[in-house]
């Protein structure tokens, strides 16, 4: 893999040129050598690769800007087709035939702690794809990833309504499980981790893998041993027809949903008795937004109406992803910093919020970083996106989830 035209530029530079190609200014020195290449990639998705002076070295951001107001420009999320499976975001990008495409979600990338326990590959926040829900977050204690700033959360995420704006907003499960005699709360929705004392719901868009996982640790400490008291219960067309002791493992149904209790849960879920009727309900409810969402990824907000998020990181520097929004939503900004050796000292979180808002964004979105870095666009006149960044593992991580440009005529 080769840098673009072989030449690193200069970031935080006042450039009409990016003003007019992607509606973004940026600010401070002038290029060292020339001004930076904007290339089209699709109508209303430029890319463009710079480089950015930091505390601990210089960084190199690859930029993709996409023009949500154009016609026939849209996101989405990109998945392999379950929640718990993993794919490279190349692999998913040209699976649909994006034009770009970064990296998405943090998540349950190991089990070190709970021998025995096989990792989902499941993503930490909420997922909206194309309208539809894949599944909620998990609890705040269970997440992959740096430490949340102060008022955030695992509900948090990056999306776009159907009224084609991107926004940042906080996504909770609505739910619940009736019977004729009871309603409980459901606490879940094809998570690896469910709170303690809950009941959570699995469909045919979790996969095949383990749901043992979801019964392991607790609401603060994502190490905690996996819960002794477990039940799952099996609902087909509206009525239990299966019961275990243990969570289990295989392709779900499409008109099946598996119920799995721990604790409280657990006990409650031992009442229902095959041939019963249960109603399983659920839905994502949303703090700020009216408007349905067609597409949501998790992550945590790292600037908010122009302003760093109070307690940012300032001392942590990594290769990163990110996302921003500018022009009252109807620009999204993805950005995916470099992983190669001479670049691998990255950015802190603080300074991520300082680059999005010099490249125009007013709310930017921290995604997942490190080895899972992965911008993706198409080369003029190809048909299959190839990676402008070097993973900083040598090679693109597979990862649960992503973002996707996509431009039609």
């Amino acid at each position: 893999m080769t840098r673009r035209n072989g030449r690193l530029r200069t970031a935080l530079t006042v450039l009409a040129a990016w003003s007019t190609l992607a509606g973004a200014a940026l600010a401070g020195a002038a290029p060292a050598s020339g001004a930076p290449d904007f290339n089209r990639v699709a109508p209303g998705v430029t890319y463009t690769e710079f480089d950015i002076p930091a505390a601990k070295g210089v960084a190199h951001a690859h930029v993709v800007s996409v023009d949500l107001h154009k016609p026939g420009v849209s996101v989405d999320l990109l998945h392999p087709g379950a929640v718990a499976a993993r794919a490279t975001t190349s692999r998913l990008a040209d699976a649909r035939s994006a034009v770009a495409g970064v990296n998405g979600d943090f998540f349950n990338i190991t089990e070190t702690q709970h021998p025995g326990v096989e990792a989902t590959g499941a993503s930490v926040g909420p997922a909206i794809a194309s309208g539809h829900t894949l599944k909620a977050a998990v609890p705040n204690g269970q997440r992959f990833g740096p430490a949340l700033p102060p008022d955030t959360s695992t509900q948090d995420v990056l999306g776009v309504g159907t009224d084609g704006r991107a926004r940042l907003d906080s996504l909770a499960l609505d739910g619940s499980v009736s019977t004729t005699e009871t309603r409980l709360p459901l606490g879940g929705l094809n998570q690896y981790a469910l709170p303690v004392g809950s009941v959570g719901a699995f469909t045919s868009d979790w996969g095949s893998v383990s749901r043992v996982r979801a019964t392991c640790g607790t609401d603060t400490d994502r190490a905690a041993p996996c819960s002794t008291d477990t039940y799952e219960v099996t609902v087909e067309d509206g009525r239990v027809v299966s019961s275990a002791d243990t969570p289990g493992s295989g392709p779900i149904g499409p008109d099946t949903t598996v119920l799995v209790g721990r604790e409280d849960g657990a006990q409650q879920l031992r009442k229902l008795s095959v041939g019963e009727q249960v109603q399983v309900r659920h839905q994502l409810v949303a703090a700020a937004s009216k408007i349905p969402y067609r597409f949501a990824v998790g992550g945590y907000p790292v600037l908010r109406g122009g302003q760093p998020l109070a307690g940012l990181d300032n001392a942590t520097s990594a290769v990163r992803t990110a996302a921003g929004v500018a022009d009252g939503g109807r620009r999204l900004l993805l950005l995916a910093l470099d992983g190669a050796a001479g670049f691998r000292s990255g950015l802190t979180i603080a300074e991520v919020a300082d680059a999005m808002r010099q490249l125009g964004a007013v709310d930017a979105f921290s995604l997942d970083g490190g080895g899972s870095t992965t911008l993706v666009a198409r080369e003029p006149g190809t048909t299959a996106v190839s990676v402008r960044n070097h993973p900083s593992g040598g090679a693109e991580r597979p990862v649960p989830n992503g973002i996707g440009v996509f431009s039609h005529p």
